[in-house]
């Protein structure tokens, strides 16, 4: 795996303008084929819409896991490796918005993503991104939260297998490598009215995260005795 993500890497830093359309086509024909391997279940997804997933940097992939994909949206920075992974995920059967809450585009990207909340689609954003500080939540959920009343989901994934694994990245980045049963948790919803104060509403989702990632081994052997993958398949 460190091999495969190594290259990808180089890629990477090799892109242009030019050759942007093979590099995105070698980094989709990759995962493409992990995903042939890659196994995950939900457990207590509310299955609310309009809803956001708010999930941790770490947990970026857990989106695949999401069932109802075409009514997703997903905000991707307006980077030229961002353009790699918009191309992947819409070719996967998600909505891509472009943009960043950190950078030039914030606003323009908020409106979309609002405006895809009001039409009733869910939005899925990593919480502490673009670039940390690591499970530091930003600002920009809770506003979607008012401005639409949207709940926010803390969405986690979780497998005691061998082949997930995590990346030598600063966001320590999970990813299955290999054949790997994986599940998606979810924490209870958490509805926003425009007057909460925001520390508050920080606090509820750290403490939603910290919930689930310490039930997810036990739910993770529930699956496992019950082979709820197997009746998947």
């Amino acid at each position: 795996m460190t091999e495969i993500y190594g290259t990808m890497s180089i890629m990477v830093k090799l892109i242009n303008k030019k050759n942007i359309d093979k590099i995105a086509n070698i980094v989709f024909g990759i995962l493409n084929t992990q995903k042939l391997f890659t196994h995950i279940i939900e457990i207590r997804n509310p299955m609310i819409k309009p809803c956001i997933y708010a999930m941790w940097h770490e947990n970026q992939f857990c989106i695949y896991g999401i069932n109802d994909r075409h009514h997703l949206n997903v905000l991707i920075s307006n980077s030229t490796d961002g353009e790699i992974i918009s191309r992947t995920v819409e070719k996967w059967g998600f909505r891509v918005v472009r943009g960043s809450s950190a950078r030039k585009g914030c606003v323009s990207s908020t409106r979309q993503l609002i405006s895809r909340l009001k039409k009733g689609e869910c939005v899925a954003l990593m919480i502490d991104g673009p670039r940390g500080p690591l499970h530091k939540v930003k600002g920009g959920v809770i506003k979607l939260a008012k401005e639409t009343g949207a709940p926010i989901i803390p969405t986690h994934w979780y497998s005691a297998e061998k082949t997930f694994i995590t990346l030598p990245s600063w966001d320590k980045m999970k990813t299955p490598l290999g054949n790997c049963n994986i599940i998606n948790i979810y924490g209870d919803p958490i509805y926003v009215k425009p007057e909460d104060d925001e520390a508050e509403i920080i606090q509820k989702i750290k403490t939603s995260f910290k919930e689930i990632e310490k039930c997810a081994p036990e739910e993770f052997e529930k699956a496992k005795k019950l082979k709820l993958w197997k009746k998947r398949k």
